[in-house]
């Protein structure tokens, strides 16, 4: 699963557990994965929500506020909205993005997929999507559940990520090894 060396994984499996065992309870996994990917994709496209998720200025009273806005904008309800509600109450919100991450794997193990993680310049179309499962289905011999975040810092190209494996294919770290190149040749 995750890094077990960082303070933030053991906590954002813990959180995950929770609310995937909620959705085990509830008979509602797909429901509850519709949601949590609405509020994954919110997050993953705008800068200010990541800035206000990540930040430790904020009260409780005030995270609370913007995370009621952020729910109803998206219409989240039910079991994921009460569970943000708990991680914001509790001063977790940082951790937010690595619960999802977490919840994504274990739906994904649950269903007998594997995960991937995807990192891209832009976002992903549904045709690019389909297409890179297609090839990672091949590649792995399972069904892959992709599970996408953007960075614009790539230029271009993907990272892929799957277990302990990853595939670096950005224009940005390609130019990185020709800039190296060009020093070593210099």
């Amino acid at each position: 699963m995750a890094d077990t060396s960082s303070p933030v994984s053991g906590l954002a499996e813990r959180y995950a557990t929770a609310l995937f065992e909620l959705a085990e309870d509830e008979k509602g996994l797909a429901e509850l994965e519709a949601d949590v990917g609405r509020f994954a994709t919110m997050h993953d496209q705008s800068d200010d929500l990541q800035s206000f998720i990540r930040s430790p200025v904020y009260s409780a009273e005030e995270q609370m506020r913007a995370l009621e806005g952020v729910l109803n904008h998206a219409e989240i309800k039910g079991i994921v909205a009460n569970f943000l509600r708990v991680v914001a109450a509790n001063r977790r919100l940082f951790a937010v993005p690595d619960i999802l991450t977490a919840f994504r794997k274990l739906v994904a193990a649950h269903r007998g997929e594997t995960s991937a993680e995807v990192t891209s310049a832009e976002p992903l179309s549904e045709a690019h999507a389909a297409a890179l499962k297609d090839a990672l289905k091949q590649s792995l011999g399972k069904d892959v559940t992709l599970d996408t975040k953007v960075d614009p810092s790539l230029i271009g190209g993907l990272i892929v990520k799957v277990g302990s494996r990853m595939i670096d294919s950005s224009l940005r770290t390609k130019l990185s090894s020709l800039k190296l190149a060009m020093k070593e040749v210099g």
